[in-house]
């Protein structure tokens, strides 16, 4: 995922489903090209790298 992608859903606050490591997430903030994301299938909070998020594709 790119930084424009993350400050588009940021700032429209729209519906994603964004993934980490396989994990669904929301992303909380970001600085730079590190994201502070909370998983949504626990309370584990994590910062990571923007480029290891990403969108799953339904189509494929």
């Amino acid at each position: 995922m790119d930084i424009s992608r993350i400050h588009s859903i940021l700032e429209n606050k729209e519906k994603c489903d964004v993934f980490y490591d396989d994990r669904p997430v929301w992303i909380q903030g970001v600085n730079d090209n590190i994201a502070k994301v909370g998983f949504i299938d626990n309370f584990e909070e994590k910062d990571v790298f923007i480029n290891d998020l990403y969108e799953r594709n339904l189509y494929n």
